[in-house]
């Protein structure tokens, strides 16, 4: 009913393919999903927050239940999908020549259609029980990641390694010390708002691009470390970390203030001279 490449599964690609669903089906009682993190606080006795992830807070505004299934045997349908798919579409990108993320995702549709023209059966019971979209669902403020943040007396925020400046309006002013909520939406904008009034800011400082010791799930791992990569690949040649001009001297003889660990032993080093 759905499909989509992404470089990684987070919850800003999770809502751009509920986004599309929803335009297309109107909106389900309830999605079924595994426990991953994006659909379920993991976390036993977090602390803050109401229980509920971004993507289910969105769900919840939606009027939309999410179940999670406790095993991958307990949504077997969707598994053999997805190994059926997984064999399937690579011989199907192949034969269609297709390379790119880009141009993979303006063939799904396609193939959406003719898989379920020549695989799909019909249902035992045709009720249709996905509801239309209302005026009331606005997608582009619920499809997005909020987050609360206390604004300073000098009206500054931090937010995504970065340091908010509030214009001094009146409405600002009178906020100082209270919480406001940073919008960030899918298409990377991001708004400071007030009881839904957006509050003028500009970006006063980048604070750290890459975080040390940053805590990466597995399924994003690979589009941080191509990140990471394409950060130092931007470095000039001497702070790289593979310049042989930042690489330590195998020991001491040839730098005599760098410590000895790792040198070889002075009776190997004596057997090995020659005479």
């Amino acid at each position: 009913m759905q499909l989509r490449f992404v470089a990684s599964e987070s919850a800003f690609d999770y809502f751009r393919a509920t986004r599309r669903y929803l335009e297309t089906h109107g909106k389900p009682i309830a999605f079924y999903s595994d426990k991953h993190s994006i659909f379920r606080v993991n976390a036993k006795d977090a602390a803050g927050g109401d229980g509920a992830t971004q993507f289910g807070r969105a769900l919840r505004e939606l009027n939309i239940d999410i179940l999670c299934a406790n095993s991958p045997q307990a949504k077997g349908r969707v598994e053999r999908a997805f190994g059926t798919l997984q064999d399937r579409l690579v011989k199907e990108l192949r034969l269609a020549g297709i390379s790119t993320v880009e141009a993979a995702n303006a063939w799904l549709p396609g193939f959406v259609e003719d898989y379920n023209r020549r695989f799909g059966r019909v249902q035992a019971n045709a009720k249709d029980l996905h509801r239309p979209l209302t005026e009331a669902d606005d997608l582009d403020e619920i499809l997005a990641w909020r987050e609360e943040r206390t604004l300073t007396r000098n009206l500054t925020l931090r937010y995504d390694r970065m340091m908010l400046l509030l214009d001094p309006t009146p409405l600002a002013r009178g906020l100082a010390g209270k919480k406001v909520a940073v919008v960030n939406y899918p298409d990377g904008r991001f708004a400071v708002r007030h009881e839904a009034v957006a509050l003028p800011f500009r970006v006063f400082d980048k604070i750290q691009t890459v975080a040390p010791g940053a805590i990466v799930e597995n399924k994003r791992l690979g589009a941080a470390l191509a990140f990471a990569r394409e950060r130092q690949a931007s470095y000039p040649p001497n702070r790289r970390r593979a310049d042989p001009r930042r690489q330590r001297p195998p020991n001491n003889l040839e730098a005599p203030g760098m410590p000895t660990k790792g040198r070889p032993s002075r009776r190997v080093l004596t057997a090995a001279a020659p005479e």
